[in-house]
């Protein structure tokens, strides 16, 4: 669903259906943040991966995060695969901080940010502001959660405050 709820109580603003119009309009590539939970069966990894492929390979810069098996590494794959030259990692912390199957992932990226001063900080502090900071470099973004997500949610909630055109696939 994008950030205008299909069938929910409350009509969207004219001015958010004009943002989201002309986010839709805009020709040429984007910059897709593809966010969101680390518990992801794997035929959905299979499916985010393949949508980071195809956003790749249509020319769009694709930014995500690290974390363990789930929605961040399955897009990294699949814009590795297609040009990893249109990828870019925010990690919420250090490389060193990631699971070593995430650390394999990031070999030969070109394009990482970390954070060494977060590392003191719990991991869902240091992912909500990464989250935020994803969500500040992009027009788009695609985030897989779960209803009891509460960094997501609540990234969700600021994308949304700052006019992102959001589309959120809820996994329960």
């Amino acid at each position: 669903m994008s950030s205008i709820e299909r069938g929910a109580a409350t009509a969207p603003t004219v001015d958010a259906l004009a943002q989201e119009l002309l986010l839709i309009q805009q020709s040429g590539p984007r910059r897709v943040a593809i966010i969101g939970s680390r518990n992801l069966p794997l035929t959905h990894q299979q499916l985010v991966e393949m949508l980071s492929y195809a956003l790749v390979l249509s020319g769009n810069q694709v930014v995500t995060s690290g974390g363990a098996n789930g929605t961040n590494m399955a897009a990294i794959r699949g814009a590795q695969r297609a040009n990893p030259d249109r990828l870019e990692i925010i990690l919420p912390q250090t490389i060193n901080q990631q699971p070593a199957e995430v650390q394999d992932l990031l070999i030969g990226v070109k394009h990482i940010i970390e954070y060494p001063d977060r590392r003191s900080m719990t991991l869902a502090d240091a992912s909500k502001l990464c989250n935020h900071e994803i969500i500040d470099r992009c027009q788009q973004i695609i985030c897989f959660l779960y209803h009891t997500s509460y960094t997501l949610l609540e990234s969700l909630s600021y994308a949304k405050d700052h006019r992102k055109l959001v589309t959120q696939f809820f996994l329960d």
